[in-house]
């Protein structure tokens, strides 16, 4: 459903073989009011909430809630049929031959950073603000691989026995694509960081999206530095002390303090999909998570 007043912008889709519709009208850039009958959306509306509805993938829309740089915005995905759906839960991880969904939550040279909402109906993206402000400028696009969780009741002995940080792994999406937020892209993992947020294990993956011009030329950690110069660098130093303006001392990295290659991002990988599965099984408790 889309709401009285809303603006839906119409975006060309990647890569999906779920079409919302054959015609012509779809798959050229637009904007259309449509009519929401919801009654959450009439007392949104009542409350002066801006509702907006992106056509992202073919097979999901990107709707807005509240006023964007707001504790209230919210960016929920929903299915071709209107209806909402989490990103973690309900977007599949594999596509096939090695290629796994991404979901954008910052967009690449953005300061809005937005995060999922692991314990709200339909895990929808928020903003996250620290002491009143917004934190960080990202130069890359970032997100979450859905349907992973970093288990917090885990101790990875390979990473000086830390444990999960209750969130799905996050991505560093280095291509040159900026991503929308809330936007799925198709990825191929090429490395990861096993950073140390805070005493808990937080694993950045390294990826590109398939969508890429440099996508086939890079298939590894040691591909990265000849065609995305310096980017690992910079990645390792932003993520070693962004909190640092917060008076919160400098992360650290496990492995050995240097990226870990494409096999070992892809364990991970696996080793995160089953501990998600354990979760929405409830063979582990989910606490305060949700898992609608």
């Amino acid at each position: 459903m889309v709401a009285a007043g809303v603006m839906v912008s119409l975006i060309p889709g990647i890569g999906s073989t779920l079409p919302l519709t054959k015609s012509p009208f779809f798959r050229r850039s637009s904007t259309i009011s449509l009519r929401f009958i919801s009654e959450n959306t009439k007392r949104l509306e009542q409350q002066g909430h801006a509702i907006r509805c992106n056509f992202n993938h073919p097979g999901y829309q990107i709707q807005e809630e509240g006023q964007v740089d707001s504790h209230d915005y919210r960016v929920f995905l929903l299915d071709n049929t209107g209806k909402k759906i989490s990103p973690w839960h309900d977007i599949p991880l594999h596509v096939g031959n090695g290629v796994f969904n991404f979901v954008a939550e910052i967009s690449k040279d953005s300061n809005l950073r937005m995060e999922l909402a692991t314990d709200e109906l339909y895990t929808p993206l928020k903003q996250d603000k620290i002491r009143g402000r917004i934190r960080c400028n990202m130069k890359w696009n970032y997100g979450l691989l859905p349907q992973t969780w970093e288990d917090p009741s885990s101790a990875n002995p390979e990473v000086d026995g830390a444990f999960g940080d209750n969130d799905p792994v996050d991505v560093v999406e280095i291509g040159s694509t900026c991503a929308k937020v809330g936007e799925v892209l198709r990825v191929k993992p090429l490395a990861t960081l096993a950073l140390i947020d805070e005493g808990q294990l937080d694993w950045k993956i390294i990826a590109v999206s398939l969508d890429d011009p440099r996508c086939s030329l890079v298939d590894d950690v040691h591909d990265i530095e000849k065609y995305f110069p310096a980017t690992l660098t910079a990645i390792s130093e932003f993520f070693r002390d962004y909190k640092v303006y917060d008076g919160i001392p400098g992360n650290k990295f496990g492995l050995g303090n240097k990226p870990a290659n494409k096999d070992y991002a892809v364990k991970v990988i696996r080793e995160t999909n089953e501990a998600w599965t354990k979760l929405v099984t409830r063979s582990i408790s989910a606490g305060e998570l949700s898992l609608a």
